[in-house]
């Protein structure tokens, strides 16, 4: 068995630095711009198997071992969620149902800031639970330039749009990042969040609307914006603490967008707002290739499609929110995981890294057993409803078998970076680097809650995503909240919530954003227009996080 070093160097500073050599390496090569996440991710593994053998003293085998097991982590369940869920996504466009959506919401209201609430915020945040990692920017990006919205309004207010859902997007798989490096149970790390993040979804609608059309044009249609956010929040609290972490975008965005429809047919505003431009200097509005609309008699509409055509394009995602709804329940994983479970503690590695003071009060063996239990995998549910949904759209099962094969193929450099992004995280956990930056962190003292969540904030903003930034400082937020004497689960579900509101300004995102709304070579001109929403809006989760972590009222609310 081999004991954690903390201190190798035995100078906190020079070990400090030495255990952040990984991380700093990844994120500077991401930030950088000239290095692919993939290959950034597997040049930053090799460099932690070198910092944890040669400086750290791990042994060889533990670490690679370590690696391995978290590549089989990153693949199952984290990977094979994306793979399955953008698998159903390319079916649905292949099949013609996604035009069909986009078309039908075009029709649904005129006014350009009730279109936003309705694309931008509750079908985005649909799409984010569903696929999320860039899917709900392209799709709501490339639906408001259809719509006639100018490309930077298209592509910056879908990004700041795209933050409240995100640390459950892609079926949760954020929080099971999470889960998978700090050891705590997803179902408490998704209650936890869920008692952040719902206050933002009040604020961000309003700061959405705010941004486009100035605060006159918000307080036009402030009752539908409260509709719009207080039928987001309770969901997605209600259902992150009392079912599972899994289904809470879909959820509540379905219910979002019903009660948004439904207001919508009972209120009108008094005045339209037909500008597809930004209140403030929007350069961007001579670079549309076809005349913006002028007025609300004559709006850059979709064609009209019957209800039947609008039902079938929402087949796919009723039998995915149906199955992946009872695929998270409880009873369901006590059904079929004792049947249908291959438990491997990882010979070499099982309880053979021992954690030690002052990291924990006595020696402790740290377990490495990897749980397949394949049937019940969230992903696997998303597998069986892309199968149903696919044969309901006429799918042969020829074509659904290449079909699936092609999305593997679309989607190769994200499964490698999800498995290099988890290896190096697991590594970190079993080599006790992340205990090293997690003893220096501690450093701040009584403000950790609030730098804490900015943590996660440049995680994601460096990373681009939510899962990545959970994987590398969830570690970390465990041991630095330990030492501290503050919650734990507290702070890694802050990593999550404030690691949300760097989404708007990772490069993936902004790229994302500039391709699907054609306005190929202007990133910059993104990143400026969203860069100081992000600040303001991470700042605001680190000061929620300050009060849950010392004012009385909120900490038993926590806790409780």
């Amino acid at each position: 068995m081999w004991s954690q070093v903390y201190n190798p160097f035995n100078n906190a500073t020079l070990s400090t630095i030495a255990a952040a050599i990984p991380v700093v390496l990844l994120l500077v090569m991401i930030a950088s711009g000239k290095v692919k996440a993939h290959i950034a991710a597997v040049i930053a593994l090799l460099a932690a198997i070198a910092v944890s053998v040669f400086l750290f003293t791990m042994p060889t085998g533990l670490a690679t071992r370590a690696a391995l097991f978290g590549v089989a982590t990153g693949m199952f369940p984290i990977g094979w969620i994306i793979l399955n869920v953008i698998f159903l996504y390319r079916l649905t466009v292949e099949r013609g149902y996604f035009a069909t959506l986009q078309q039908s919401v075009g029709n649904i209201t005129t006014d350009r800031r009730l279109q936003l609430l309705l694309v931008a915020f509750a079908f985005g945040a649909f799409f984010e639970g569903a696929g999320g990692f860039g899917t709900p920017v392209a799709v709501t990006g490339a639906i408001l330039i259809g719509l006639g919205f100018s490309p930077l309004a298209a592509s910056g207010l879908s990004l700041i749009a795209n933050t409240a859902p995100v640390a459950f997007g892609a079926l949760g798989a954020p929080i099971q990042g999470l889960a998978s490096v700090t050891g705590f149970d997803p179902y408490v790390l998704g209650a936890m969040v869920g008692r952040q993040l719902p206050f933002f979804s009040l604020i961000v609608p309003f700061w959405l609307i705010a941004v486009f059309a100035g605060l006159r044009g918000m307080m036009q249609i402030w009752p539908a914006i409260l509709v719009c956010g207080v039928s987001f929040a309770i969901p997605q609290f209600l259902i992150s603490n009392y079912i599972n972490p899994w289904i809470v975008d879909i959820g509540a965005s379905l219910i979002c967008m019903a009660c948004l429809v439904g207001f919508m047919r009972i209120w009108h505003p008094k005045e339209i707002w037909t500008s597809p431009a930004l209140r403030t200097r929007d350069d961007s509005v001579g670079t549309l290739t076809r005349p913006a609309p002028l007025s609300a008699a004559t709006p850059t509409m979709t064609p009209q499609v019957d209800r039947g055509e609008v039902f079938r394009a929402w087949v796919p995602w009723i039998i995915l929110s149906v199955i992946v709804a009872i695929w998270g329940t409880g009873w369901f994983k006590a059904l079929v995981n004792p049947i249908f479970t291959w438990s491997y503690p990882v010979p070499g590695l099982h309880n053979m890294v021992q954690k030690v003071a002052p990291i924990v009060a006595n020696p402790t063996a740290e377990p490495a057993v990897f749980a397949f239990t394949y049937l019940s995998y969230t992903g696997t549910g998303v597998l069986i409803a892309a199968i149903i949904a696919g044969f309901v759209m006429g799918f042969s099962p020829l074509r659904l078998i290449t079909a699936w094969f092609e999305t593997i193929w679309v989607l190769r450099y994200s499964l490698i970076t999800i498995a290099a992004m988890l290896a190096i995280g697991t590594l970190t956990r079993f080599s006790g680097v992340d205990a090293t930056l997690g003893l220096a962190f501690a450093g701040t003292g009584i403000l950790y809650p609030f730098f804490g969540t900015l943590l996660g904030w440049l995680g994601v903003a460096l990373t681009g995503s939510d899962t990545a930034s959970n994987v590398l400082f969830g570690g970390l937020q465990k041991i630095t909240s330990n030492q501290l004497g503050l919650s734990p689960i507290l702070m890694a579900a802050a990593n999550s919530s404030g690691g949300v509101m760097g989404k708007m300004i990772d490069a993936q995102s902004i790229v994302v954003a500039s391709t699907a709304t054609n306005w190929f070579g202007h990133e910059g001109s993104i990143l400026r227009f969203v860069f100081w929403h992000s600040i303001v809006l991470a700042c605001l989760v680190g000061g929620l996080v300050m009060l849950q972590a010392y004012v009385h009222p909120f900490t038993e609310m926590v806790l409780h």
